[in-house]
């Protein structure tokens, strides 16, 4: 890195990232598991993420197919301390699952509203909408997360066509719980039929749930969600 005369500091963080990214690891995983068959490939992998997708309510009670679908799909990434994650005001491509390490979620004021750790996850709104995402998320540590895009995430679903009703509703109470109304949501073209069913479902929703604020501050576990739910 020397050679490309890229400065002190930059070359400090890339020699930190691959420290971190292969601590204590003495061979290469990903090429390993490149040349497992294909079920060993997914029988590791399953048992490495399911206990995080399981967390999330929009999987917690899907169809157990899917749900190891939805994991051989998840890529791992990791993050150093001070890496955004997440930027507030752009449109949510993909959700997160943290391995391990800590985020802070940062409101767009500056403010630190809550940090979550191993075992949470973030941004699920976001395969269900079009919505920008609301809130800032940084890294505190180290972190290893693995993510899920939106479009790994409608291929599968493209497989259980039972499964996107019920995940549509899933989607609109969540926004409903929220307070999210149709003005935040921006439904690209692709989507359109999706999102404007979840508003539909939203608006069927509230009238029978009640309507919830949102709060800037948070100490207890249902604050926390409502602020991970927020992020999208």
């Amino acid at each position: 890195m020397a050679y490309k005369k890229y400065p002190r500091a930059l070359r400090r963080r890339i020699a930190g990232y691959y420290e971190h990214r292969y601590k204590g690891k003495m061979f290469n995983e990903k090429e390993i598991l490149g040349e497992l068959s294909e079920c060993l490939r997914e029988q590791i992998i399953n048992y490495n993420c399911r206990a995080l997708v399981a967390s999330v309510p929009i999987f917690a009670n899907a169809d157990q197919n899917f749900v190891s679908e939805v994991i051989v799909k998840l890529k791992q990434e990791v993050f150093q301390p001070g890496d955004l994650i997440i930027k507030e005001g752009t449109y949510g491509t993909k959700m997160y699952f943290i391995q391990e390490g800590v985020v802070n979620i940062i409101t767009k004021d500056g403010i630190l509203a809550t940090r979550l750790s191993d075992g949470c996850y973030f941004g699920e709104i976001c395969l269900l909408t079009n919505a920008r995402r609301v809130a800032s998320v940084e890294a505190e540590t180290y972190c290893t997360l693995y993510s899920l895009d939106q479009k790994n995430f409608y291929d599968v679903l493209e497989n259980y066509p039972e499964m996107r009703v019920t995940l549509e509703k899933v989607a609109a109470e969540r926004l409903q719980s929220l307070g999210r109304r149709a003005s935040i949501i921006q439904a690209s073209n692709n989507k359109s039929d999706w999102s404007d069913y979840a508003l539909k479902m939203a608006d069927e929703v509230s009238q029978n749930l009640p309507k919830k604020r949102m709060t800037s501050t948070l100490g207890d576990a249902n604050s926390n969600l409502n602020v991970v739910l927020s992020v999208n």
